[in-house]
């Protein structure tokens, strides 16, 4: 291996662990759930319902840009997002909502239904028909069947996956024993639904892999090939899987994503412009 690559694997490997040690330490502030962002003016428990733009015959977005959701990944939560949030607050995106869902999940369809759950909440109280939503690992594939499986196209402008496992990870086989590690597998139950035809499927779909994310395996299975699908694919260069939702390239890629109001092709691959390299 060349002396160049070797230095950036180090690099890349020692970035994660300090990403990782300080992931430690926030993750007991990110077990509670976290507080509601504020009813819009016009919804709430005392709105009419004829005229509440979320439920009436009239409905309407209220002013501002669209709700962003972030899924976390396996056996984590939501504290992995504190500094995408808030890069995504100081750019104008005043509503980030983090979902935490139970680690005692061993169903990725269930979260799914839960994603859901939660998504038409937060459409009632503040107002707007559709949301963005930022998923790390797992959480793309949460956020992905979500999508494809249960209507959430008509509710989910942008999806933007941060090292999630398309077509299956074959890292750790020890870990099998989990129903949810088992899903993440090539060729598992879920994995061929989400590769099965989605006619018409309105969301975009924004996918991050890292050419050095050893949680991937292989990496390009982070990469979403599908021919249904309105699909980007972006590949970072010199960072690991902990790396996605903190580094400020991969946020502002992120931000750039969410604002981007452009058609993006079916099935489309990345070109050379959708490369970032932060080694």
């Amino acid at each position: 291996m060349e002396l160049s690559k070797v230095t950036t694997l180090m690099k890349a490997t020692a970035l994660e662990l300090a990403i990782l040690t300080g992931h430690l330490v926030l993750y007991p502030s990110g077990i509670v759930a976290e507080r509601l962002s504020p009813s819009s003016p016009t919804t709430g428990p005392d709105a009419d319902p004829a005229t509440d733009p979320a439920t009436g015959p009239d409905a309407t977005i209220t002013p501002g840009v669209r709700p962003v959701v972030l899924l976390h990944g396996f056996v984590d939560n939501r504290s992995v997002f504190v500094l995408l949030r808030r890069v995504l607050n100081r750019h104008g995106r005043d509503c980030v909502e983090s979902i935490n869902y139970s680690p005692l999940t061993c169903d990725l369809r269930s979260a799914a239904e839960l994603l859901g759950r939660r998504v038409e909440e937060i459409r009632a109280r503040t107002g707007h028909a559709e949301v963005d939503i930022v998923g790390h690992s797992l959480g793309g594939l949460i956020a992905r069947h979500y999508v494809q499986r249960l209507g959430g196209d008509t509710r989910v402008r942008t999806l933007v996956m941060l090292g999630t496992p398309h077509s299956g990870t074959r890292v750790a086989p020890l870990a099998d024993a989990h129903p949810l590690v088992r899903q993440m597998r090539p060729g598992s139950a879920v994995l061929r639904e989400l590769a099965g035809p989605a006619p018409g499927c309105r969301t975009r779909f924004v996918s991050f892999w890292s050419d050095l994310d050893q949680v991937m395996v292989p990496v390009e299975t982070a990469r979403l090939d599908h021919p249904d699908l309105l699909v980007h694919n972006i590949r970072v260069s010199g960072i690991g899987h902990l790396a996605l939702p903190v580094h400020p390239t991969v946020a502002a890629g992120v931000l750039g994503a969410l604002d981007a109001g452009g058609p993006v092709t079916r099935g489309a691959h990345e070109g050379e412009t959708g490369a970032a390299s932060v080694a």
